[in-house]
Order: C-alpha cells, then structure tokens, then sequence
C-alpha cells in the first residue's frame, strides 16, 4: 500500500512539474512512477506490489469489458419487443475463502446489468445470483469462476 501511494505521489509530482494537470498527463507520471519505483533497490515485501498492479488491471479491464457487454444485451432486451430472456436464480460455489474477496466478487457481479447477487451462504461459499439470461446454469457457473472469481482470486491473493 506505502508504494502505491508512493506512486500516486510521483504521478502528482511529474503533473505539477509538467504543468500540465491532465488525466493522460496524470497516467503517464503514474507509469513513469511504476518504472522508477521497479528499477530501484527495495525490500522484498515491497516486491508485491509489482505483481498485484498489473493484475488489478487486467482485473478493471475485464470488469469494463463484461460491463459494456452485459450492458448492450440488456439494453436491447429492454428495447425489444420479443423477449429473449431467461432469468434463473442460481447458487454458484466459491472457492474464495477471504470475506473481502467474496465481498468484492458479488459486488462486481452485482455492477453488472442483467445480475444480482440475492444472498451469500452462511459459510461464504456460495452466492445465489439472479441473471436475466442464462441458457445453462453450468456454463454461467463455470463463466463466473474462470472469469471474474480467478481474476479476483489473483489479485487479492
């Protein structure tokens, strides 16, 4: 967490000696920030953070991808006049056993349109999530877990 917010600090520092306060401006002293803090000598626990940041990214951009998807799919459902969905409620097991992780999982399935997550499992190994389109449950099961559950499980890990 010290370097991320490090790196925060060398992306202000890089806008202000620009003098340019822009968002792409922001993101390129954010990367040149990244670089200098991977090309200095640091202690190994600061290592971590190399690791996590790239997959917290890969992480936002999957998540933006299954957003505007899930989000064209029931927009147009929506605005058709032939109804083409399924909804089901439909437990799917988690292997995340961190609460913050499973926190985080249905969250993001709960951004998304078209899903809901109802309820998490006392002992947190379940969610039952409300879809509005699913053929086979066993794929949508299987799509959550090589999908946002692993992405997750990635960087929380």
């Amino acid at each position: 967490m010290k370097l991320f917010l490090l790196n925060i600090l060398l992306a202000i520092s890089w806008s202000a000696l620009t003098g340019n306060a822009s968002l792409l401006n922001f993101l390129a002293g954010f990367a040149i920030g990244y670089a200098a803090l991977a090309l200095s000598p640091l202690e190994t626990g600061g290592r971590d953070y190399f690791r996590r940041l790239p997959k917290a990214l890969g992480l936002l951009i999957y998540f933006l991808r299954e957003l505007l998807v899930s989000g064209w799919r029931t927009a147009r459902e929506v605005l058709s006049p032939v109804r083409r969905s399924q909804p089901r409620v439909i437990r799917v097991p988690v292997e995340l056993r961190e609460r913050n992780q499973v926190l985080l999982l249905s969250q993001l399935i709960s951004l998304t349109p078209g899903t809901l997550v109802l309820d998490v499992s006392p002992t947190a190994n379940a969610l039952y999530v409300h879809t509005m389109f699913v053929g086979d449950p066993e794929q949508f099961r299987r799509e959550l877990r090589e999908g946002l559950e692993k992405r997750v499980r990635e960087v929380l890990d």
